[in-house]
């Protein structure tokens, strides 16, 4: 009844025939293999619960498995899934100066990584301490996955909340007999430093007729990039240099036109003082900037070390035992620009100060005009004596599972408990505390014409000045936890018989609890500390959950499922969720399938329970360009504030898909599959772009949210936050071709074309965004594997679709548009031949992008080019060796 062999067989065997295969990497499928796999009753697919012979289920499943997850040539779980095809719009990476800066996540269909569900064999991965609404790949160590297979269809009616824009299943290794060793190492081409990679594993494994034990150890590590090791990085202009606000009133005159600047931002020093500060520089504009790019890290570095031992003990032919145990730790270093003073009072200096252009006994004294004469101003200061923003963070993950599985009867019961503990330790140097700052600076020790201290020559005087220095810098500190815990159980049974065939049910419940806590130190919380942001929040929850699922055959080919979910929170309120689906096969080998089902995502704990984080966001505001004498146009940074809402409820979803499966022969077939998911009650950020859009086209903008400005029309505080407005609706059509060639003697051939085509995405009955920047209407892979007696050869192409950089409104037709700037497709190789010794030693050698193809550089969201959607490694050459015995 347990025999696991079997299982994995008929899995290879439905791999083989591509019919539910993205990629498909086993060899030809034999007589004995089909023999074998018939003999398989049931087995589970991920998006039900029901257990069933055919793996072309009424809901399309794409499996990766561990031949194709091995030719990839990627060393983390992260970079395999967020290259597939239904990561349509890219998804977040580890990046420098983020505060979750060593996470990765998937953003399947461009819905967001909240909508897109992980499971580990089945159950939910939990929630990353560092978002509190997502989910981290890079906590799961690929040596341990067997094979990955993702649903794209909605799935709460099976496993609750956040399945709206699919699932994605990750079946940890089972029934693996031996050892096998791995190690490897790759070099990237295009930055002239860093990002350079390595990887070991050691997985063992045993059996007997009983029993059987699968664990291993792993590690990856991966270097950071710095900004300027990219040839084409130009110097990053940033207005915290040595600037401050000049009033209205006071004199300016503009370098480059000469006529005068009534007010706005000027530098405090003179040309050829802010030229002579290194990694500072004087604008055409008149203000003295500071090059972030001179210092600031690209990706941040990651690495992972995990380990991990999965057991099942048979106590007779009807009852097994068995748990689950992975332990995980995720390291990540980044570094960002020095600090600015963006903290409270820091942004200040008092009349009285020598660094106070308004003070007639400062060197940098401008006579008013205004007769208004010495006060207090701001200004904007880039404390780079201090050193670099350095950001570590370690995250821990701790894993156990155990349960039981048996009959009663004609009943089969499954049932278990799990305990899931994943801790976040994040340090920050060289931030700067702010009243220190204000103090230094009006008392004139530290000086903004000399923040390094080269006026001081005696040594007594050089260190006085360092523990000045060192008196500016705090360490911050973020610890974060998300505890899970759970229990489940679920029956299953043959209702009754039919003449089509048995009516086949599954019966669950759930228990699970939830703590999550992300803890700042005091400074930060109370706003203190220059150059970072965010805010503790915590709270803890319980959900209790029911579910039933029912296929029921109807004549032969036609069948139906059926499945519902009740799930109810502690915090917030309850959900139901419906799903029916149908499969027909009126021909051998044709599949037609559809379904409608209604899903939600809960409200995550973190916009329940965050305290006010303030930020500083750069936005277009022209009351406040004119205000600081910049042009009509410019992006300023403004101080904002980001509250919680604890009165928000969750979002509903609606999905319908249609679809169809054919192999005609058995060296071809193809599916396609048609979506259609409508998102209400939308949980939506709104932060300090779309409120000032809204302020400025006189749009309602929530309770609680909104602008505060100066007299003179500037901003002095926008209130951001979430809250449930609106609808989004997508469409789109998912293709899969497969061909599988035998050569005979000259060996074998086996082919997969992936195509993920978005046809629409209109949030608010708006127009559709599709092919706008950052959102490619297609994305598509095509996999080549040859296989010829030890030899194996694998081609690869991937391909990010274009997009356009500029959307302009078509006046008087409203939705329509006109788009330029072109961004090309974006279409890279991956090639790799391996071969396999006789004494089962086997090397590797490979390398993605061989052609070194780079992105086409448009400047988004701060960036040379997409971070999210592309990479900017060029060539990764890789060698890679293992041994098993």
């Amino acid at each position: 009844m347990y025999t696991n062999n079997k299982l994995s067989k008929a899995v290879r065997l439905a791999i083989a025939f591509g019919a539910v295969s993205t990629a498909a990497f086993t060899a030809s499928v034999t007589a004995a293999e089909e023999d074998e796999a018939a003999k398989v009753e049931r087995i589970e697919v991920t998006g039900s619960r029901i257990k069933r012979t055919d793996l072309e289920q009424s809901v399309p499943v794409t499996v990766i498995d561990r031949v194709a997850i091995d030719f990839s040539g990627q060393t983390s779980v992260a970079d395999l899934i967020r290259n597939t095809t239904f990561n349509s719009s890219g998804s977040f990476r580890p990046q420098s100066g983020s505060s979750a800066q060593g996470i990765s996540q998937v953003d399947l269909r461009g819905l967001g990584a909240s909508r897109s569900l992980i499971l580990i064999d089945g159950r939910r991965l939990p929630k990353s301490p560092s978002t509190g609404s997502s989910q981290d790949l890079n906590s799961i160590p690929m040596a341990a996955v067997e094979r990955i297979e993702i649903l794209s269809d909605g799935a709460s009616a099976v496993y609750g909340s956040d399945a709206i824009a699919g699932v994605i299943n990750i079946i940890t290794r089972k029934d693996f007999n031996g050892v096998e060793l791995r190690i490897g190492g790759s070099d990237v081409s295009i930055p002239n430093e860093g990002g350079d990679r390595e990887e070991g594993s050691a997985v063992f494994g045993s059996s007997s007729n009983n029993a059987s034990v699968v664990g291993g150890v792993s590690w990856n590590n991966r270097d950071i990039i710095f900004e300027n090791a990219y040839d084409w990085v130009q110097p990053g202009g940033s207005s915290f240099g040595v600037n401050w606000a000049m009033p209205n009133g006071y004199r300016g005159v503009n370098p480059t036109t000469g006529a005068p600047i009534a007010g706005g931002q000027k530098s405090i020093i003179s040309e050829a003082a802010c030229n002579s500060l290194e990694n500072f520089f004087y604008l055409s504009s008149g203000a003295c900037a500071y090059n972030f790019n001179a210092t600031n890290a690209n990706e941040a570095s990651t690495g992972n070390q995990a380990g991990f031992v999965k057991a099942e003990y048979n106590i007779n032919d009807d009852w097994k035992i068995f748990s689950h145990t992975l332990i995980s730790k995720t390291k990540s270093f980044g570094r960002y620009a020095p600090s600015l003073n963006d903290a409270g009072d820091a942004a200040r200096m008092s009349a009285s100060s020598i660094n106070n252009p308004t003070n007639p006994a400062s060197p940098f004294y401008e006579a008013p005009q205004d007769g208004r004469g010495n006060r207090d101003v701001g200004f904007r200061h880039r404390f780079a004596a201090l050193g670099n923003r350095d950001n570590e963070s370690d995250n821990w993950s701790t894993d156990f599972l155990v349960g039981a599985e048996g009959s009663i009867g004609d009943i089969i019961v499954d049932f278990g408990a799990r305990k899931n503990k994943t801790k976040t330790y994040g340090i920050g140097r060289n931030y700067l505390m702010g009243s220190n700052a204000r103090r230094a600076v009006d008392s004139g020790a530290y000086r903004l014409n000399d923040p390094f201290g080269t006026r001081f020559t005696t040594d007594t005087d050089k260190k006085a000045y360092q523990d000045l220095l060192n008196g500016l810098k705090v360490t911050t500190a973020r610890i974060g936890t998300f505890d899970q815990e759970e229990v489940f159980g679920s029956a299953s049974f043959d209702v009754m018989d039919t003449d089509a065939g048995a009516i086949q049910m599954v019966v669950g419940a759930e228990y699970r609890k939830e703590d999550y806590s992300d803890t700042y130190d005091s400074l930060s919380e109370a706003g203190q500390v220059g150059g970072s942001a965010g805010n503790s929040a915590g709270g803890g929850r319980n959900l209790k959950s029911a579910y039933a699922e029912a296929l029921i055959p109807v004549m032969d080919g036609l069948e139906f499922s059926v499945a519902g979910r009740y799930d109810e929170y502690s915090d917030y309120g309850n959900d139901f969720s419906p799903k029916i689906s149908v499969r027909y096969e009126p021909l051998d080998g044709l599949v037609l399938r559809g379904s409608y089902g209604e899903g939600f995502r809960a409200p995550t704990l973190d916009i329940l329970t965050q305290k006010p984080a303030p930020g500083n966001p750069s936005v277009s505001d022209d009351p406040s360009c004119l205000n600081l004498g910049l042009a009509a146009g410019c992006a300023v940074q403004v101080s904002a504030i980001t509250l919680a809402n604890p009165e928000i409820s969750s979002e509903t979803s609606k999905q319908l898909s249609l679809g169809v499966a054919y192999q005609p022969t058995e060296w071809f077939n193809f599916s396609a599959d048609y979506y259609d998911i409508e998102i209400s009650n939308l949980i939506r950020f709104f932060g300090a772009g779309t409120i000032l859009t809204r302020e400025q086209s006189g749009q309602p903008v929530p309770a609680g949210l909104g602008v505060a400005r100066l007299p003179n029309g500037g901003i002095e505080l926008i209130t951001q936050g979430n809250a449930n407005e609106g609808k989004w609706a997508i469409t789109g059509l998912d293709f899969s071709v497969n061909t599988n060639f035998d050569f005979g003697a000259i060996g074998r051939l086996k082919q997969t074309l992936q195509l993920s085509h978005r046809l629409s995405s209109e949030i608010d009955g708006g127009r559709n965004v599709i092919n706008d920047e950052g959102d490619p209407r297609q994305r598509a892979s095509l996999s080549n594997v040859y296989v010829y007696e030890n030899l194996d050869f694998a081609w690869n192409i991937n391909m990010v679709g274009s997009q356009f950089e500029n959307t302009d409104q078509v006046p008087g037709q409203p939705g329509q548009v006109v788009r330029s700037g072109h961004v090309g497709s974006w279409v890279t190789h991956d090639m790799q031949l391996s071969y396999t010794l006789p004494t089962n030693t086997k090397i590797s050698v490979g390398a993605q992008n061989i052609f070194e193809k780079a992105p086409q550089l448009k400047g988004f969201d701060g960036r040379n080019y997409n971070f999210n959607l592309y990479d900017a490694y060029g060539r990764i050459a890789y060698v890679r060796l293992s041994q098993s015995f």
